[in-house]
């Protein structure tokens, strides 16, 4: 009998956080399997690393829809598909809209990073720099309807470091991979 909790990660970018779940999927330390990528992009490499994990993908260009409801639709119709119990954001650069929200209370996980509410949205990293802060960090939170404004379920400083946008991105890549897998643990253990 499989009691792994069934999740979508979705993604738009290289997949990095994804890779780090499939990971503590296959190793034990996240009593979870992802069943489905889900991505807006074609040319998104988390495709890539989906399939080398045998991770079926699903890609959903938002264009191809008249409205983001119906784009939203499609994507649920796949997820009750795969029977989905949660929604793990990981670079999704979408909003999410009503239909998925509602489909998922409170089943809807994003990364985000920086520590929230400072630097929402686009380039959390870059703004921070901008602003000439010394730490920033990463925060795993519910999503609802704004943009990075949910209950915060876990949150890490990390330095910045010496203003500089790559090896800061790094350092937070490297806590973001640890610290989404330990808060979706236990919320998977609730």
């Amino acid at each position: 009998m499989n009691n792994k909790v069934k999740i979508a990660v979705f993604a738009s970018g290289s997949g990095s956080n994804f890779s780090a779940l499939a990971e503590a999927c296959k190793n034990g330390e996240l009593n979870a399997e992802i069943v489905l990528l889900v991505t807006n992009k074609p040319d998104a490499y988390a495709i890539e690393r989906a399939k080398k994990v045998g991770i079926s993908a699903l890609v959903v260009p938002p264009k191809s829809f008249e409205s983001k409801d119906a784009y939203e639709q499609a994507i649920l119709s796949a997820l009750q598909e795969s029977e989905v119990e949660w929604i793990v954001l990981a670079g999704y650069m979408r909003l999410i809209g009503p239909v998925l929200l509602s489909a998922y209370p409170s089943k809807i996980i994003n990364i985000h990073p920086s520590l929230l509410p400072s630097f929402p949205g686009k380039d959390a990293i870059g703004q921070a720099i901008a602003h000439g802060v010394k730490v920033t960090g990463v925060t795993v939170h519910l999503v609802d309807a704004g943009m990075d404004t949910g209950p915060i379920i876990a949150q890490h400083a990390v330095d910045v470091v010496d203003g500089d946008v790559e090896k800061t991105t790094e350092a937070i890549h490297a806590v973001e991979h640890y610290l989404y897998k330990d808060a979706l643990s236990e919320l998977f253990s609730r």
